[in-house]
């Protein structure tokens, strides 16, 4: 899927802690592993910032930030030809996250 080419504009306030936990609570398809779709519905909806506070979150509950999609990869993986998205790589490395 192509990235969106807004992805760097800051638009809006800051989401709260409890807007961002949302996405804590997504559940995958069959399939597909909980944690990876959970960091990549993050990923697609949130800025940067407010990614790098869900990841935090999100490794407070024990979740693998090196799940897998079904094709293997990593979300790390995953984004790296993405346009734009260094720093959600960054946060991501930042975090203990390889790709």
């Amino acid at each position: 899927m192509a990235e969106r080419k807004d992805k760097k504009k800051v638009i809006g306030e800051p989401m709260t802690d409890e807007q961002i936990k949302v996405f804590l609570d997504v559940p995958a398809e069959e399939g597909v592993s909980t944690d990876f779709h959970m960091l990549e519905k993050a990923y697609r909806a949130l800025r940067a910032e407010d990614f790098e506070r869900f990841i935090a979150f999100f490794k407070e509950q024990g979740r693998d930030l090196n799940a897998r999609d079904p094709e293997g990869r990593t979300l790390l993986a995953h984004i790296g030809s993405h346009q734009k998205c260094e720093d959600y790589a960054e946060a991501l490395r930042a975090a203990g996250a390889s790709a």
